[in-house]
């Protein structure tokens, strides 16, 4: 069983910073694929950000390109989201997700995962 932890979420005023962490002890190379998604109230679930575990391949939503980073440290087994020039539609429940071998963008796409996290508020208000 794959345990998920996010954390890093907040509030931040508009154009400010926040890095969301998941911690995914156990997750292997070359096989998962590590995603970010987010919810807000009222509105569908969408995906931000997908990674392969190797950090090979990455995948971003257009939402979110050019402000998000997406990246992993092998050593910690924790994928990171940098998130830069926050805007308030920004705002949502961010969720850590994981999957086996499927493309990123697919997993990014369909929502499609085996393993989710709790979430982590982010809130993006002055």
């Amino acid at each position: 069983q794959l345990q998920l932890v996010e954390s890093g979420g907040g509030l931040v005023q508009p154009g400010g910073s926040l890095r969301l962490s998941c911690a995914a002890p156990g997750f292997t190379s070359d096989y998962h694929r590590i995603g970010w998604f987010r919810q807000a109230p009222g509105k569908e679930r969408e995906g931000v950000s997908c990674i392969t575990s190797s950090g090979g391949s990455t995948y971003y939503a257009d939402s979110v390109k050019g402000r998000f980073t997406i990246s992993r440290d092998s050593a910690k087994n924790t994928v990171y989201l940098q998130m830069n020039s926050l805007k308030p539609e920004d705002t949502a429940v961010y969720y850590c997700a994981a999957t086996g071998f499927i493309s990123v963008q697919f997993m990014c796409n369909t929502g499609r995962a085996d393993y989710w996290g709790q979430g982590t508020q982010v809130t993006v208000s002055s």
